[in-house]
């Protein structure tokens, strides 16, 4: 039994018992509220405390996807510097086809089928709908997913220290590009229907906000 699984009391148990599918998994995910605070919370912290950003939401999903049976797996999409957040996934295969699992401010950068061939598909599947508050499209790179079972002995799931040495790592990671620079320069705003449909639900206070020049 893991630490995190030894931490959980009967009731937890019995809650997360219920998750039997990632589907269920995100449902769950979508139910706890988003937090934009720079704190990191662990999986069990995340259960506790009742509230998440993307990153502590993807390294939920990845502890919760583990109960399944499946590896631990996190990676990170970046933007643009300076014109949007990262954002961090909880990958997972079914028959060789790539699925995610995300905690998101905006409503279409969570849930993906297991569907696709590559993660290059997957990610860019994110691609139209990766964008900030004032419609520009932002998503640039992504990582190679880490597998979290390298930080079991650090107690991952448990242990907020831990959880932000993690964070490090991912930022550490290779970067590969979905796009050149002269097809960013390109780049179309998004239309005004798609900006409200992918803000709708969204907290003010954890959107993205630009540093003054």
């Amino acid at each position: 039994m893991t630490r995190f699984e030894d931490a959980l009391t009967a009731q937890e148990r019995e809650e997360l018992g219920q998750l039997t599918t990632p589907f269920r998994i995100q449902a769950f995910l979508d139910s706890i509220p988003y937090n934009g605070d720079d704190r990191n919370r662990s999986p069990l912290g995340v259960i506790r405390e009742r509230e998440s950003h993307c990153y502590d939401g993807g390294l939920l999903a990845a502890a919760l996807l583990r109960r399944l049976g499946y590896p631990p797996l996190v990676m990170e999409m970046w933007p643009e510097p300076g014109l949007d957040d990262d954002h961090v996934l909880a990958v997972y295969q079914i028959d060789r086809h790539w699925g995610a699992l995300g905690k998101s401010n905006y409503a279409n950068l969570r849930f993906r089928e297991p569907i696709f061939r590559s993660l290059r598909e997957l990610v860019m599947s994110y691609f139209e709908d990766f964008f900030n508050s004032e419609g520009q499209k932002t998503l640039r790179s992504y990582t190679r997913p880490l597998n979290l079972r390298r930080y079991d002995r650090q107690g991952w799931e448990v242990d907020e220290r831990t959880v932000d040495a993690i964070e490090k790592h991912l930022h550490r990671l290779r970067v590969y590009p979905v796009l050149s620079a002269q097809q960013a320069a390109n780049l179309s705003p998004v239309d005004e229907r798609a900006l409200r449909a992918g803000m709708y639900g969204t907290d003010p206070q954890g959107l993205f906000k630009k540093k003054p020049d």
